[in-house]
């Protein structure tokens, strides 16, 4: 089995296989010219994330500058995300991203971690897990979130936030370790922020 099958299994690879290397520094090339896009130039930034994410939807939006390990390839983007300034994924596994789902600035997702056995991390093994965001998620500015966690569909996570375990559907949860604060509620039908009420008559 190669070092490349070995990465694509989840299992423990050497990802500075010239195998991988070769073939992810062509990645990182385009991800530096996609860096060097003005602001102006949604079209440019539309034809990178579709030509290069594994996949992404429509209305997708990113504020540079944008950081991954494989310039996106293994990043799954559904419809309407968008993605704040300093969006850094640890691509070297699968990140799925539902629709509609929001990441403040300076959100880091990785999928890959490295064994504690300290001879392996020496000859820098590592191994990926894959990543899944639902619908609708609301990522809070400065979170980080660990390989192999599942962030459940209207949940949000409050900024600066370190996730190391799954999140359910429809709560709030925030701090480090990341835990469920409360469910979302008819509270949140009424107020957006303390006592201040939505009116939704004007929306």
């Amino acid at each position: 089995m190669t070092q490349k099958e070995r990465m694509e299994k989840g299992i423990i690879y050497n990802p500075n296989s010239s195998e991988i290397t070769k073939e992810q520094n062509v990645y990182m090339e385009k991800l530096w010219e996609f860096n060097q896009l003005r602001p102006s130039e949604q079209d440019k930034k539309e034809k990178y994330m579709k030509q290069t994410f594994a996949e992404c939807g429509e209305g997708c939006y990113i504020e540079l500058p944008f950081h991954a390990n494989w310039g996106g390839k293994n990043l799954h983007f559904g419809n309407k995300v968008y993605a704040n300034f300093n969006l850094t994924v640890v691509d070297d596994g699968e990140i799925f991203v539902g629709d509609k789902v929001m990441f403040g600035p300076n959100v880091t997702i990785a999928t890959a971690n490295h064994p504690i056995e300290p001879s392996l991390r020496a000859d820098a093994m590592q191994y990926n897990k894959t990543v899944h965001i639902g619908e609708n998620v609301w990522i809070g500015a400065g979170t980080t979130i660990v390989p192999g966690v599942t962030i459940g569909k209207n949940s949000v996570i409050g900024a600066g936030s370190v996730v190391v375990k799954d999140i359910p559907d429809n709560v709030v949860a925030v701090g480090n370790p990341c835990r469920v604060l409360r469910e979302i509620g008819e509270h949140d039908r009424e107020f957006f922020y303390r006592n201040e009420k939505i009116d939704w008559e004007n929306l």
